[in-house]
């Protein structure tokens, strides 16, 4: 009897660091996520900055939502990874203005957008992972022109990259959830090109984008 108890404790001993050892978090392997978060698109030519300063309407607000991707590998201390995304905003500006009688409105709005990176961090703790994160992003602007009831409508993709950084927090072994910031540049809104058929009506602009999001998801 006494060596059938023993064998069972010495057992459940034995079974009880595999155990815990099977079910440690780690940040390897597949990921999904939604993520939700404060969005700011603004010119980045300093001259037009300071002119829109004057006037009050310096930058586009809004909120930006969207589904990421990714795949981690968990190097012991270090994590390397790569990840995609796709999101879209509600961020759109409107002026409206009356010259001689005739009413003018422009608008401008902020789409989708699409990023494709990776990122690479370390293990702050054991559920806790502090990362910094970089690629190309291509995000679409949509404009309109209304005169006197009669609107003229554009569009347009602008490339660009993004830089950021963030911490990710581990909830068990499978739940995660991130706090990140990121700054995306787009160069180049040509109107005369990809952004308007009129070849002759040329206005090159610089786009700076910042944004601060939270996202919550699972690994596998």
């Amino acid at each position: 009897m006494r060596k059938h108890l023993l064998a069972m404790v010495m057992t459940g001993t034995l079974a009880t660091p595999a155990f815990a050892q099977a079910t440690e978090p780690s940040f390897n392997g597949f990921r999904i996520e939604a993520l939700a978060g404060y969005d700011m698109l603004r010119s980045g030519n300093e001259d037009q900055q300071d002119s829109e300063d004057e006037s009050g309407s310096d930058s586009i607000n809004g909120v930006t939502y969207g589904i990421g991707l990714g795949y981690d590998f968990d190097l012991g201390g270090i994590v390397a990874g790569i990840e995609g995304e796709i999101s879209d905003s509600t961020g759109k500006q409107t002026e409206q203005e009356t010259f001689d009688g005739i009413a003018i409105a422009a608008g401008f709005k902020v789409g989708r957008d699409l990023y494709a990176g990776g990122r690479i961090g370390f293990n702050a703790g054991p559920s806790t992972l502090i990362y910094a994160k970089g690629g190309y992003s291509n995000t679409r602007v949509d404009a309109f022109v209304e005169v006197d009831g009669e609107r003229f409508k554009t569009k347009g993709n602008v490339d660009g990259f993004r830089l950021g950084a963030g911490v990710e927090q581990l909830f068990g072994r499978n739940a995660f959830g991130k706090l990140e910031y990121r700054y995306s540049s787009y160069s180049k809104l040509e109107s005369g090109d990809d952004f308007n058929e009129d070849e002759d009506v040329r206005s090159d602009v610089d786009l700076d984008r910042h944004q601060v999001v939270v996202a919550f998801g699972f690994r596998f």
